[in-house]
């Protein structure tokens, strides 16, 4: 790949001027080799494979941000999803099948089976793990660590039922982990177990993390459609088609499309979105630059470009300002929606042509808390819940970083992501869910996280129960067009 002079001047007005970065280089490493009955056993091969994987992953980013002038904000990994690695232990292995296959299949009993019970000694066993991907992450420098997960949107295994009910105690006891349960796909409708433990789980990791603002509920996503490349977090985690390792790249540029939007005021849709199109193409060019070069000084192949425009609490660098400078008053007003369809479409298009290789989420992130505008909408009361819900079926991911108030019951939680998912699985997307419940804290009431996850504004909840809905049993079907065989 090579570049014009012009190009390169470009790009470094770019990157002084309008915020463009290299969001996350994260690495994906299989972990499927660590499998063993012995737990021990199998946190040192854990330990060894990562330390052994990702010890130069970060100063090799920071040898490319130094060679190329070009800033890469974090460096991270994702892992195989935790719960394929858990079953051989003998203390998952005791809990009963049939009472797993009787919560699965309400049709295997005929009564209702309530969630099965847990051994603490299982328990344990998913914390021992998580404590040892914490501190592998700690040892080789990243941020964050993806993968602590479970795909249950057709049903549950012993070990996921283990992984996902040890989530309390994980997400407030670490401090690199990060989580996500894909609840519901397409191809196989949606768990509703899964939906209503979820609810559940969601409400334990705000009581246990209260003292914080609730911030455990910040790292653990619930997904439709899951992507196994997916860089940024907490979502990311190494899927099982994935290679042996790989590195991907998540880039980020609000705040140089924003400037473009800017200078185009007078200009019709289509102008407008080709010169997003042209602008995105150009951001998406240096991330491929900074992957493949990482690629090759770690000797590990590249994988994607996640070319997903994803906001921080800097004023320039906002998705909400994008849209504001394309002619809303307020992000949240009437023409929010085709707004971001507009954009997302457009950086879709600019990207695509700028790699071979673009997947993970790609589009838009609108996390409220993480993007300035976002926060002054919701402050308003002009951006709401269910305004979100309506830009999220246009969008890369779904409702992102969402403050509600911690009163509310976990039946509301588990409707609101059942709703979220269903937008996904019909419209074949992926949708992701993280929802915050701040014990303690009620609507318009501020909330400070600091950092990347900066600020936000517990925004108000439909009080309308929905508990009788969420508390029926068994899957919701896949939507006829899933059958495309």
């Amino acid at each position: 790949m090579s570049f014009t002079p012009e190009e390169v001047l470009e790009t470094k007005r770019m990157i002084q001027e309008q915020g463009l970065d290299v969001r996350t280089i994260t690495m994906g490493i299989n972990l499927l080799d660590c499998i063993d009955p012995n737990l021990d056993n199998m946190l040192e091969k854990i330990e060894r494979k990562i330390l052994s994987m990702a010890n130069n992953l970060s100063k090799v980013a920071t040898s490319i941000e130094e060679d190329f002038g070009i800033p890469i904000i974090n460096r991270r990994l994702t892992v195989t999803p935790i719960s394929l690695l858990l079953g051989s232990l003998e203390a998952i292995q005791e809990l009963p099948l049939e009472d797993i296959q009787a919560f699965n299949d309400p049709l295997f009993h005929k009564y209702k089976v309530a969630n099965p019970k847990i051994s603490n000694e299982a328990i344990k066993s998913c914390i021992a793990i998580a404590n040892t991907l914490d501190q592998a992450a700690k040892k080789v420098g990243v941020d964050f660590l993806g993968g602590f997960s479970a795909l249950v949107h057709k049903g549950f295994t012993r070990a996921d039922l283990c992984l996902i009910q040890s989530l309390p105690d994980v997400l407030s006891s670490t401090e690199r982990v990060c989580s996500s349960i894909n609840v519901a796909a397409t191809r196989a409708g949606m768990n509703m177990n899964a939906v209503k433990m979820m609810g559940e789980i969601i409400h334990q990791i705000a009581m246990n993390t209260r003292e914080n603002n609730s911030i455990g509920c910040a790292k653990l996503v619930v997904f439709a459609n899951a992507v196994e490349d997916n860089p940024f977090m907490a979502g990311g985690f190494h899927g099982v088609g994935e290679s042996e390792c790989c590195i991907n790249v998540g880039i980020s540029g609000p705040g140089v499309i924003r400037n473009i939007v800017k200078h185009q005021r007078n200009s019709d849709f289509e102008t407008l979105a080709e010169s997003i199109k042209k602008t995105a193409f150009k951001i998406t060019r240096m991330g491929q630059l900074v992957a493949q070069e990482a690629s090759k000084r770690l000797n590990i192949p590249f994988g994607i470009v996640d070319l997903s425009l994803a906001p921080t609490t800097r004023p320039f660098d906002s998705v909400a300002g994008i849209l504001e400078d394309m002619g809303l008053e307020t992000t949240g007003a009437p023409g929010s929606t085709a707004a971001l369809a507009l954009l997302t479409d457009a950086v879709k298009k600019g990207g695509l042509m700028a790699s071979s290789y673009v997947g993970g989420l790609s589009g838009a992130f609108i996390p409220v808390s993480e993007d300035k505008f976002m926060t002054e909408a919701a402050r308003k009361n002009i951006l709401t819940i269910e305004k979100l819900e309506a830009m999220t079926s246009v969008c890369s991911t779904g409702l992102d970083m969402i403050c509600i108030p911690g009163s509310t019951p976990p039946t509301t939680i588990a409707g609101i992501i059942a709703d979220e998912a269903a937008i996904g699985m019909m419209n074949q997307k992926t949708v992701g869910i993280r929802l915050i419940p701040v014990i303690g804290k009620d609507i318009g009431e501020e909330v400070a996280f600091g950092g990347l996850l900066g600020n936000s504004i517990v925004m108000p909840v439909e009080r309308s129960s929905c508990e009788m809905f969420i508390n029926r049993q068994g899957r919701i079907p896949a939507p006829v067009h899933s059958q495309r065989n």
